[in-house]
């Protein structure tokens, strides 16, 4: 609900304001920020908006619509309109949102799920967000999941299978050595860059700038939850996971393991590895006394979701909007 301004004898209009500062955030700075407040200066909605070095999507010149948050819909709509109209006089033909820089930083809505309280990690938002984005005109344009699985120790041939011939052509899986960790993060930096150019929106950053974001989780690791795969002393794969942290902030025990990253080397050498990695990771994840182990934010085109197990159950579903300019 709008407040008057003091000494009026109804609500003022909101105004677009272009604040002084907002509170920085890791990966690549926004080109503005908009927020959208009453005369008295409380905000009501704020975005930051991506144009310059712009994705090409579908033939699009994609823009950006990150860092959102609202306390009353009207303005978060009429801020959104007003975002798209700025990116659009800055040669976008497309906006996506949410997305905060690069599919490094946050983005993606929860639009479904079971209920279950957040995990470490996950989108975290009130749930009339998304609605925001339909109503100013954006629609759907990716679809991601988390599923849970329990059953971390069953039989799995397929990956007998895999392990046996990876093992046989010099493959060794390892858990990260917290000694080497700069080392170690820049094995899987270098496996990221190779792995994931054909993701949807994927862009490179620097090395710099993915140590510094994951020396913020290196007191959160386990070492053992995080696993690298090498052959002739070349990181071939890797899976990442850390505990449910919030577990512990909510006072339950922490019995819940998530994968934040599975990636694995193009290559013919490497196939059935991913598979090999989860089924370890699992293992290892029950024999340090977890319950279970999320599988975290998977596309619905990543072949990630042909690794899991049919005991697997869907947990939560997140949608990426976009929006022809």
């Amino acid at each position: 609900m709008r407040v008057p301004a003091a000494g009026c004898n109804g609500p003022q209009p909101p105004r677009l304001v272009t604040p002084a500062a907002h509170s920085p955030k890791p990966g690549r700075p926004p080109d503005a920020h908009r927020d959208v407040c009453e005369a008295q200066g409380r905000v009501l909605a704020r975005c930051a908006l991506w144009w310059r070095d712009p994705m090409v999507v579908d033939g699009h010149t994609a823009g950006l619509v990150g860092d959102y948050a609202a306390i009353d819909a009207d303005a978060g709509v009429d801020l959104l309109h007003h975002a798209c109209r700025e990116l659009r006089d800055h040669g976008c033909t497309l906006a996506i949102g949410p997305m905060d820089g690069s599919t490094w930083g946050n983005y993606r809505f929860v639009t479904g799920g079971t209920g279950e309280p957040a995990f470490f990690l996950e989108p975290d938002h009130p749930p009339a967000w998304p609605a925001h984005f339909v109503a100013a005109g954006f629609c759907p344009r990716a679809r991601y999941h988390s599923t849970v699985i329990e059953d971390l120790a069953g039989p799995d041939p397929k990956a007998d299978h895999a392990e046996a011939r990876l093992r046989e052509s010099g493959c060794r899986i390892r858990s990260l050595d917290p000694a080497r960790l700069d080392r170690e993060m820049e094995s899987i930096f270098r496996l990221s860059l190779a792995a994931f150019p054909q993701a949807f929106l994927y862009q490179p950053i620097a090395l710099q700038e993915f140590l510094a974001a994951q020396a913020k989780l290196a007191p959160l690791l386990r070492p053992e939850l995080v696993l690298l795969a090498e052959r002739n002393d070349q990181t071939i794969g890797f899976v990442f996971a850390l505990p449910d942290l919030l577990q512990a902030r909510r006072g339950l025990p922490v019995d819940t393991v998530i994968i934040k990253t599975l990636a694995v080397l193009p290559g013919r050498e490497q196939a059935g590895l991913g598979v090999c990695l989860v089924r370890r990771l699992h293992r290892t994840a029950k024999s340090l006394g977890y319950r279970r182990v999320i599988h975290a934010l998977m596309h619905e085109a990543n072949s990630s979701l042909n690794i899991q197990r049919p005991s697997s159950r869907p947990l939560r579903e997140y949608t990426l909007f976009a929006k022809s300019l």
